[in-house]
């Protein structure tokens, strides 16, 4: 398979404004041309979680929906659409359905449906499919995916420049390589901040076994607070939002002079969860626990390669690696201290500059 980086992509803050990357984008005149749009249409197959999972599927979804207004495109078979999944059980049936309702280009968002992809590609030769974080060797797929641990560090150096604890947590969805990136960016960025700054932060990291329990992951991040962690990043799609309500819950029972002192603080991703974080104090104050989110271009990637298999450049057969060089990861200022954001200025043009090496597995 050809590995090629995809050079532009941009990754905003605000997960409803998406660019498109330049790499095989036409002029407004031509890509409103209805002898290409009436004969090409886009569905996603998403993973659990689905599309208003605040996270990754919903960003995906966003930038299916931005790539239709565009090009003047209605929802539905012969436009643009998602199907969702809402168990792992659906995910070949749900592929399958989009081949038989006529979509020309099928994404698979999300690992998990590679296997699913790779065999629908295998019986439908004349249609584009994409798998978006892992790789699958057909010429008729476009693979893409992260670089998700170096996004990871930088929030590593978040969450140790910010903690008073010393203590900070990692939630994950499912384990495997894809959340492997997060979770040893992840400590990577912690373990080099804190010798940094002469402290010894520790990493409690849990698995939740899922990407849509919501339950399982308030759960683990009420035991992290509760031992003392003050800072949790999460990177377990929709059982994320259980983390967020945890957070909440701590929080609305502080005072606004407490928070100095007592604020617990997650760490979103995919997508800015700012949001998110929005609570008021026992005392009426507004604020919000979201100190910072990692952003995974996942939408933009989505509206690039749907343009160009609109005009008949589907990169088929290629590998797509998005980093923090051209783009593709990022993370926002959020709350973050001033101190903090320079740290992670400096850090983010070092890993540019190739002066830090991040694995992409955790130590065993």
């Amino acid at each position: 398979m050809k590995k090629a980086k995809l050079f532009g992509l941009g990754v905003v803050a605000l997960s409803s404004t998406l660019l498109l990357a330049a790499c095989g984008s036409k002029s407004d005149d031509s890509s409103k041309d209805s002898s290409k749009t009436d004969n090409h249409s886009v569905a996603l197959v998403t993973d659990i979680g689905g599309v208003d999972d605040r996270s990754f599927n919903q960003s995906a979804w966003e930038g299916l929906q931005e790539w239709g207004k565009k090009h003047d495109m209605k929802k539905g078979t012969g436009g643009y659409d998602y199907i969702q999944s809402n168990d792992a059980s659906q995910y070949t049936t749900n592929v399958n359905s989009a081949v038989q309702n006529g979509f020309k280009t099928i994404f698979g968002i999300g690992y998990l449906l590679a296997p699913s992809i790779k065999e629908a590609a295998a019986q439908n030769a004349n249609v584009n499919f994409a798998i978006i974080d892992d790789v699958v060797e057909a010429d008729n797929v476009v693979s893409a995916t992260f670089k998700d641990n170096e996004a990871a560090y930088l929030a590593g150096v978040a969450a140790a420049e910010t903690t008073t604890t010393n203590k900070v947590g990692f939630i994950g969805g499912e384990e495997g390589a894809v959340i492997d990136r997060f979770q040893a960016g992840f400590e990577k960025g912690v373990e080099d901040t804190a010798k940094k700054l002469g402290k010894e932060v520790t990493v409690d990291v849990q698995y939740a076994g899922s990407f849509g329990d919501p339950a399982k992951g308030k759960a683990l991040a009420a035991s992290m607070y509760q031992n003392n962690a003050d800072i949790i990043y999460h990177a377990s799609g929709g059982t994320g939002a259980g983390v967020f309500q945890e957070a909440k819950a701590i929080d609305e029972q502080l005072t606004e002079s407490e928070l100095a002192t007592k604020q617990v603080w997650v760490i979103g991703v995919d997508s800015d969860q700012q949001d998110e974080g929005k609570f008021k104090t026992k005392d009426g104050k507004e604020a919000n626990f979201t100190l910072t989110s990692t952003l995974k271009g996942v939408g933009a990637a989505v509206e690039d390669i749907s343009t160009r298999a609109l005009d008949d450049k589907f990169p088929g057969g290629q590998h797509l690696e998005y980093g923090l060089k051209d783009g593709g990861v990022s993370i926002t200022d959020g709350y973050l201290s001033d101190a903090a954001k320079k740290a992670i200025d400096e850090a983010k043009q070092e890993i540019i500059d190739g002066k830090i090496t991040i694995p992409e597995a955790p130590e065993k």
